[in-house]
C-alpha cells in the first residue's frame, strides 16, 4: 500500500522538476483540481491551501466561460503584471499546472512547453 503514494510523489516530482526546467519558471504547482497543492516549488512564500483553492477556481471558471462563448479549446489562462505573469493550464481531468513567469522570457515559448508537460500529465494520471 505504502509504494502507491510513494510512486505518485515520485511522479508528481519529476513533473515538478519538469515544470521547473522551462525557461523564464520562476515558481510552480501541480494542483488537483479540487484545489489541492500536490505538488510545488515557490521561490516565495504564498498561502498554499489559498493558493491551490484559487488556482481551481480560476481554472474552472475559464472552463465555465470557454463552454458559454463556445470556445473550441481552452488552453492556458494567463494573469499578466508588467514583470511577473502566472498561467494557468489544465492537465488532464484531474490536474492543473500553475506558473510563475518572468515576463523576460517569450511567452509563447513558455506556454507551449507548459502544454506538453500537462499533455503528459494527463496521459499519466
Amino acid at each position: 500500500m505504502q509504494q502507491v503514494p510513494d510512486m505518485l510523489k515520485e511522479k508528481i516530482s519529476e513533473f515538478i522538476d519538469m515544470i521547473r526546467s522551462i525557461e523564464g519558471v520562476a515558481a510552480c504547482a501541480l494542483v488537483s483540481r479540487d484545489g489541492i497543492v500536490a505538488g510545488k516549488y515557490f521561490d516565495r512564500d504564498l498561502n498554499e491551501p489559498w493558493l491551490g483553492a484559487l488556482l481551481a477556481t480560476i481554472l474552472s471558471s475559464a472552463e465555465s466561460i470557454g463552454g458559454i462563448i463556445r470556445m473550441k479549446s481552452l488552453e492556458s489562462i494567463a494573469i499578466r503584471a508588467p514583470d511577473t505573469s502566472v498561467m494557468v493550464v489544465g492537465a488532464g481531468e484531474n490536474f492543473l499546472i500553475a506558473a510563475i513567469i518572468n515576463d523576460k522570457t517569450d511567452p509563447v515559448n513558455v506556454q507551449s512547453q507548459i502544454l506538453a508537460v500537462a499533455k503528459m500529465i494527463g496521459e499519466s494520471m
